[in-house]
């Protein structure tokens, strides 16, 4: 220990002497200048050089110590996703570097920023097969959006710089800087840092076309029944204004994909609800009705077309999109409109005509009636004994009055989440959508509380997904994070049990699943807790979770056989939909 920190002492004097500081610290200097306040990682041998200059910062830089790399990655997300900001993570080499890549994968899909501080072996031990060693750049290169391996300390700023810039900048995306150790500790003169406004080659945001945009406009003025479908490009763009002032201009109904969610309040009469496989049943049926379909930010993912050969085959096609790559993947366009929808939803509402299409609205009316009646009534306020998912959200409505950010995990209680729960303000939705990753929820919403340490944070989430993630209750402990969380337990793995029930004769295979004393488990981590199996005092027990001070931790014991409704069937078009088994 004395020769470890003789080194230390030395490289301080030299610091001292030289006025030159390491890559470490630079890191660090320049995490300030980027504004970053909270990282999310796990120490490690190979990046333990920056773990000791960060000794010197904690007073500046807020780390958490989550418990497994995936984890930090998934925190990570939360915290941009309810930011705005990049998610930051540190990892060592190997097995830390590669449990990153389920969250670097979902933050690709998803379009989260992330910049990701892997550590990595000395520089001269590269391809040798070294302790802790993996290929981090060709691992990470197909979930990322760019990735670079640093070995030498004057990179650190350039690199930096660009990992911030192309994290945020156009679509975002993940980042991976690979760190090697020698890399880390090598002093050099710190000229300063200069943030990144531009790479060249890269084009963040495509050149706006006015001819694009009077194409447009001409056929939504054309439109006798025109229907929007937006997704999360409108939030990731800061375009919620301009969205909600198109659409009523032009008295557009207004479908939203699930990261769409909470772009525009709930309770707008022109949002018909959720498009998709188990979206809502107006929207998903009108899709093929429709003339005209205007679609904002979205990227016409399967679970929202369905068939793609009977998805809207009547209408012609409107797509706006920061990235070109997205137009006619999918879905065959008539007019693109490449650009941020910050930039082109204004120009496109000054060209809109205002008309009145009161007689189309009446026809989302109707379905919206019919839904109702036949299937949203009974999810609210079943008859059976048995508690629904859908009634827990009806509460939990109640005492957050839509004001809350909802984290929901993967699997049948996030479909019911992004069906029936309120939102008045936009980035309040938080949930993988791309990628559907069990687990993402109780580390997803502890970024987000950190992320948002003025909002309820909620999570939502299934007896399955906690479970692959539950160690994450000891980082709520020691960092004292104040969330709420709402285990809707079916003693299944509903989503595919639902599937094995409806297509496959209900042979359950493997679907089935035990459960620990949820409510001891988290009382052992210093977490109030308790559970619900009975309707009577389901909505004293939400009121009791939200009014309680710190963290909390609520068992809903739901039906097992309780299924997510309407629903598209595999191989099925958007207008396919079922509404009851």
């Amino acid at each position: 220990m004395g020769t470890v920190k003789s080194v230390v002492q030395e490289e301080k004097k030299s610091t001292e002497a030289s006025k030159k500081i390491s890559g470490s610290k630079a890191l660090l200097e320049i995490l300030l200048a980027e504004g970053v306040d909270t990282v999310f990682g796990y120490p490690g041998g190979a990046i333990m050089p920056v773990y000791d200059v960060l000794y010197d910062y904690l007073d500046q830089i807020n780390h958490i110590l989550t418990r497994h790399e995936q984890a930090s990655a998934h925190a990570a997300q939360g915290y941009a996703r309810v930011s705005g900001k990049p998610g930051v993570v540190f990892a060592t080499s190997g097995p830390g570097a590669t449990n990153l890549v389920t969250g670097l994968a979902d933050a690709m899909i998803d379009s989260t920023p992330l910049v990701c501080i892997t550590g990595q072996v000395f520089s001269n031990l590269l391809g040798t097969d070294a302790f802790q060693e993996t290929d981090v750049i060709n691992v990470t290169a197909p979930v990322t959006k760019w990735n670079y391996q640093i070995t030498c300390a004057e990179e650190v700023p350039s690199v930096m710089a660009k990992a911030f810039y192309l994290a945020s900048a156009g679509r975002p995306g993940p980042v991976v800087v690979d760190f090697t150790k020698d890399a880390q500790n090598q002093l050099f003169e710190f000229k300063g840092y200069q943030k990144c406004r531009y790479v060249r080659s890269y084009r963040p945001k495509p050149i706006v076309r006015e001819e694009y945009i009077e194409e447009a406009a001409a056929l939504i003025n054309s439109a006798k029944k025109p229907l929007v479908v937006f997704g999360q490009g409108v939030i990731l763009g800061g375009a919620e204004k301009d969205f909600k002032t198109f659409i009523e201009k032009g008295s557009l109904p207004a479908a939203s994909t699930v990261l769409g969610l909470s772009a525009i309040d709930s309770s707008h009469p022109l949002l018909m609800g959720m498009l998709g496989m188990h979206g809502n049943y107006a929207p998903n049926v009108m899709t093929n009705e429709c003339d005209v379909l205007i679609a904002v930010g979205m990227r016409f993912d399967d679970r929202v077309t369905g068939r793609l050969d009977k998805y809207a085959k009547q209408a012609k096609i409107i797509h706006l999109d920061i990235d070109p790559a997205e137009i006619d993947k999918n879905v065959k366009t008539d007019v693109a409109v490449w650009g941020d929808c910050k930039e082109t939803l204004p120009l496109l509402t000054r060209l809109i005509q205002k008309i009145d299409r009161s007689e189309w609205l009446k026809e989302f009316k109707k379905l919206q009636d019919y839904e109702y009646e036949n299937l949203i009534r009974e999810e609210l306020n079943p008859k059976s004994e048995i508690l629904s998912m859908g009634e827990a959200l009806k509460y939990l409505n109640k005492y957050t009055q839509g004001d809350a950010v909802v984290v929901s995990d993967v699997g049948q209680h996030q479909m019911i989440t992004c069906r029936y729960a309120d939102f008045i303000k936009t980035r309040s939705n938080v949930t993988s959508g791309g990628l559907g990753t069990m687990g993402f929820g109780l580390p997803a919403a502890i970024g987000a509380k950190l992320g948002a340490p003025d909002r309820d944070v909620i999570l939502i989430v299934g007896d399955g997904g906690f479970q692959m993630t539950l160690q994450e209750l000891g980082t709520i402990m020691q960092n004292n994070i104040p969330v709420k969380i709402m285990i809707l337990n079916n003693d299944f793995l509903g989503m595919v049990r639902q599937w094995q029930q409806l297509f496959m004769e209900r042979r359950y295979s493997f679907t089935s699943i035990e459960s620990p004393d949820f409510v001891q488990l988290a009382k052992s981590y210093r977490i109030a807790a308790d559970k619900v199996e009975k309707r009577e005092d389901l909505e004293a027990a939400i009121q009791k979770m939200m009014s309680t001070d710190g963290a909390y931790l609520l068992e809903i014991k739901v039906g097992k056989e309780n299924n997510v409704f309407p629903m598209i069937p595999q191989g099925a078009g958007v207008s396919d939909m079922i509404l009851h088994n």
